[in-house]
């Protein structure tokens, strides 16, 4: 694969779409002038050049795509940063990143603070917010000759993005070229990804999902990218009916928001060949309310520190492996192994360790952190996974919320997975509390339909699904799930609630 730095620039002949985004349409050749001049900015600051951190404050953009690949061509690495976060979580992710400069979308602009300004040394550039107090990033380069050189190199980092911190202070996950275009590669692997393809985007583009999952491998193969600033139910729908997209990457959160939309029933779907997702675990019951439409949905398993695509189900897949998420890419190892470093065999659940070329370097600027969870050449996920004797994989939690009850494992996923089967459950959630008998016992949080909980009915479905000793010892009804800023379950927050419950 060329380097990162030319993946436009391979396209940019004629008038090839590489974006569509707010009713308009964005060329290879205009992108690829733009990523350049954003490279000579760069480069002519002094404390931005080769090996510097730059800060992207903002939702999706074209400007955000644009400056990756300046970053690219520059040997700099982009932070994008989650704005969904408060202003001294914002304030602390900065202060670690210490990036030379700052740029801003205009919508973003209020979260700046003076922690934040601060933490990157006050120089900011904004993104079409007139009258803000900086300089616009367009009026920066508009004069500036695009550069010629890419002094970016395989090992060059080019994406430093930050954990979601949900038990502690966020992580940096260092991504180099290598890994950005090893992704890609699985990517096009997974997809069957092609120049004729139309790409959806409307997650977050400060998650390696959103960014990394199907947007740039579709740049890096000249397909076009349908951006949208943020996800919306109904305008998700309406650009599927409209743009005609081929791929779409949703998040078990966004595809129940698409199918509780009216138009989910009349949507035409048919111009999409599959529809991604992953993030967590995934509810068999979406997966199929899209199969039912005649839609493909394809797994992915992977961390922001595999950039993320690691473990992966193909098209051809879908229908025949419904919850799995699928084999390794061609070039990525998977281990998985008990508590005792020891693999285990076909059928036996085991922590997933990954190797290969996608994988991170480790964390910035946190030795500890990544000695622990980078050991012997590879990645240790948290997560827990089992294994066919088909070689396919199926997720099954993570370490942390394995709930030891009377020396038994049990996982919350699988309870949940039953509890949905229940009717009038709507989104479910599980974890432990502390017992004097059993050391640790389920509880279930159900959010409910109009009509409320069945009890009975819901133990039934336990009683026909699960053992005894996995059945949730107390249900507790609430309005909504709490979430982080990435949209997972809040499980600290659950567990606080348990303790009252």
């Amino acid at each position: 694969m060329i380097p990162i730095g030319r993946w436009l620039d391979a396209h940019a002949k004629g008038q090839a779409a590489a974006l569509r985004f707010d009713h308009r349409t964005i060329s290879y050749h205009t992108l690829a002038a733009q990523a350049a001049r954003f490279a000579s900015l760069l480069g002519s600051l002094p404390d931005a050049g080769a090996g510097a951190r730059v800060a992207y404050l903002g939702h999706n953009s074209p400007e955000q795509i644009a400056l990756l690949f300046a970053c690219a061509r520059a040997g700099c690495a982009l932070v994008p940063l989650n704005w969904r976060l408060t202003a001294g979580e914002l304030a602390e992710v900065v202060a670690d990143a210490a990036p030379s400069l700052l740029i801003v979308e205009g919508g973003c602009l209020d979260l700046l603070s003076a922690p934040l300004l601060a933490a990157c040394g006050g120089r900011v550039y904004a993104v079409r917010a007139p009258g803000a107090p900086w300089p616009d990033l367009h009026a920066a380069v508009a004069d500036l000759a695009p550069g010629e050189d890419c002094v970016g190199t395989a090992e060059t980092p080019l994406l430093l993005v930050y954990t979601s911190g949900t038990t502690g202070k966020s992580k940096g996950s260092v991504l180099s070229q290598r890994a950005v275009a090893a992704n890609a590669r699985n990517s096009q692997l997974m997809h069957g990804l092609h120049a004729r393809d139309i790409v959806l985007t409307t997650l977050p583009m400060f998650h390696v999902g959103g960014l990394n999952i199907q947007t740039l491998p579709a740049l890096a193969c000249g397909a076009t990218v349908v951006l949208h600033a943020r996800f919306d139910a109904a305008l998700t729908l309406a650009a599927i009916a409209a743009e005609r997209p081929t791929l779409s990457v949703q998040v078990p959160a966004t595809m129940q928001a698409l199918l509780a939309q009216p138009a989910w029933a009349t949507t035409d779907l048919s111009s999409l060949r599959a529809v991604a997702t992953g993030s967590t675990d995934v509810p068999v019951e979406l997966i199929e309310a899209f199969h039912a439409r005649r839609v493909p949905v394809i797994q992915v398993y992977g961390a922001t520190e595999t950039a993320p695509i690691a473990i992966f189900q193909r098209i051809a897949d879908a229908y025949h492996s419904v919850g799995s998420i699928g084999r390794p890419g061609p070039d990525t190892d998977i281990r998985l192994v008990d508590p005792a470093g020891r693999d285990v065999g076909p059928g036996s659940s085991g922590e997933i360790l990954i190797r290969g070329p996608q994988v991170s370097s480790g964390y910035w600027r946190d030795p500890a952190a990544t000695a622990t969870a980078f050991r012997d050449g590879w990645f240790h996920s948290g997560d827990i996974a089992a294994r066919d004797d088909q070689g396919r994989y199926w997720f099954r939690d993570r370490i942390k919320n394995v709930i030891i009850s009377g020396g038994e494992n049990v996982y919350p996923a699988e309870i949940e997975r039953i509890a949905r089967r229940a009717p009038g459950i709507v989104d479910c959630a599980v974890v432990g509390r502390p017992d004097a008998q059993w050391g640790q016992v389920p509880v279930l949080f159900a959010v409910t339909a109009d009509a409320g909980l069945d009890r009975a009915e819901l133990q039934s479905v336990f009683v026909n699904g699960l053992a005894r000793y996995k059945h949730p010892k107390l249900v507790i009804e609430i309005d909504a799930l709490p979430r982080t800023a990435l949209g997972k379950v809040d499980v600290g927050a659950l567990r606080a609630a348990a303790l009252d419950g």
